[in-house]
């Protein structure tokens, strides 16, 4: 059978573990801003945003309400966030949508000037299945320039929201600026096509889970599920590389209720001394230098 899918990544043949300093494992810290690039009827979208702490849908009027709920991140979530990671020495990547980057360019300034990253995220908080492809380079390349223009730094990364379309990472491979992109969560290690690197991500090591049905309830439900497999790899990776990808979001993390939860993960991530915590493009660079050529 011809195949389109790879079922097999580096099955029996994973790479050695090649961190800097011996490291067992790299970590990444993805901050996703999407707070004012949700759907907005408001904003002259043709739909509402659905999905927050409550799950319903108001037509053909600008939904208040879920407005509201987004702009919790930039007033208030993003601070805490910012200032745990100053405390305890972490740069991230903060992985944002290009209408944020005209909205609330200041935020993204903020994160640049303590020493984190700022990706690309889509323009709108949207999934890319099915777009057609000359919309979408336009989208990626729109994304782009924002998010360069309001940091005075061109990003070098990709994540689309959910589904990627067929035709992203050629587009993305097509232009000489993006390093990375993040839209696979099938490994636990990264992996090149040609000169250009996927770093895996992950919906269970992730805040979102806080959402109706997603299973994090209290603080405490994400600290230890994401120090559960912070030790996991952290073992595997003594024989292996491996990386961990942690997603946060400045309205749901940013939360007084389950900020507590990433504050518990940077003390266990503290006493480590074996995890190199870097943004996504110093990981996809390091793995591009010793990795150039496909699996």
């Amino acid at each position: 059978m011809d195949d389109r899918r790879d079922f097999r990544g580096y099955f029996g043949q994973e790479p050695a573990p090649c961190w800097p300093d011996g490291a067992k494992l790299a970590l990444s810290f993805v901050v996703n801003v999407e707070e004012g690039a949700e759907l907005s009827v408001g904003d002259g979208d043709p739909r509402n945003e659905d999905t927050y702490e409550i799950r319903e849908e108001v037509r053909g009027a600008p939904d208040l309400c879920m407005e509201s709920h987004f702009a919790y991140g930039t007033r208030q979530g993003y601070a805490r966030i910012a200032g745990l990671f100053e405390r305890y020495g972490i740069r991230a990547t903060f992985s944002a949508c290009g209408r944020v980057a005209e909205r609330a360019p200041w935020l993204l300034q903020d994160a640049v000037a303590r020493g984190h990253e700022v990706s690309c995220h889509g323009w709108l908080w949207e999934r890319h299945a099915g777009m057609d492809p000359e919309a979408e380079a336009q989208v990626i390349e729109r994304t782009h320039a924002a998010i360069a223009a309001a940091t005075g730094t061109a990003p070098v990364g990709w994540h689309t929201r959910s589904s990627a379309s067929v035709q992203t990472r050629a587009i993305l491979k097509a232009r000489c600026d993006f390093l990375y992109d993040s839209d696979a969560y099938d490994d636990d290690i990264p992996r090149m096509e040609g000169g250009h690197v996927i770093l895996p991500y992950a919906f269970d090591t992730n805040d979102m889970r806080f959402s109706p049905g997603g299973g994090f309830v209290q603080a405490r439900d994400f600290s230890d599920y994401v120090t559960g497999a912070l030790e996991r790899l952290r073992a595997e990776g003594a024989s292996a590389a491996r990386m961990m990808s942690v997603g946060l979001h400045l309205r749901l993390i940013g939360r007084p209720g389950r900020i507590a939860g990433l504050e518990a993960v940077l003390a266990r991530l503290a006493a480590c001394g074996d995890v190199w915590t870097a943004p996504r493009r110093e990981i996809a660079r390091h793995w591009a230098r010793h990795h150039g050529a496909a699996p």
